[in-house]
């Protein structure tokens, strides 16, 4: 008796959308309705992974800061990025506008050239982490993009590397990440 799968997000590869237009389900989802949060909520995460925040807070929190003193000097900026965003599209454009506003340079892949913007396009995602020290990845799941974030593009990116998933998290190699970020090939 199901009649539709109302999916609240943009996408949808976790409903088996083919299976349903056999039975008759609509299958829907929500494009543009978070596109500018998620941009937000991306660049947040990227300030707190750069700038320690997570930690600095924890410290505080816990009283280090009259135990011990200040919180160290954090080891990242903003200042001087190469920010390679994977996925252009609506979330990925808005990024880039916000990005482009703390002065980072933005570089991008994916499935095809965007014509409508003037940042660097890569042909591959490895070219881009080659370019680039820092990785937002707004990328949709399925068979085609399953752990294309692997040990390679991370090496890639180097020590100072940052690397913010907004996308599916299957897109992450996750055992390459925990390691690349227990090893220092990434920060």
């Amino acid at each position: 008796s199901l009649e539709i799968v109302a999916n609240f997000g943009v996408g949808y590869d976790s409903v088996d959308a083919r299976y349903c237009a056999t039975k008759g389900i609509c299958v829907t989802n929500t494009p543009d309705v978070l596109s500018e949060e998620v941009a937000d909520t991306a660049m947040s995460l990227l300030l707190m992974a750069a700038r320690e925040l997570p930690a600095a807070e924890r410290y505080l929190r816990a009283g280090q800061w009259v135990a011990k003193g200040p919180f160290p000097l954090t080891r990242a900026t903003l200042r001087g990025r190469k920010l390679g965003i994977l996925g252009l599209g609506r979330i990925g454009k808005a990024i880039a506008t916000r990005a482009e506003a703390f002065g980072l340079e933005i570089h991008y892949h994916g499935r095809s050239r965007q014509p409508d913007v003037a940042y660097r396009y890569h042909e591959t995602l490895l070219g881009m982490a080659e370019a680039c020290d820092t990785l937002m990845v707004v990328a949709p799941g399925g068979a085609s993009t399953k752990g294309i974030v692997n040990a390679e593009v991370l090496k890639a990116l180097g020590p100072d590397g940052i690397v913010v998933n907004v996308g599916r998290g299957t897109v992450i190699d996750e055992p390459a990440l925990v390691k690349a970020l227990q090893d220092g090939t990434i920060l």
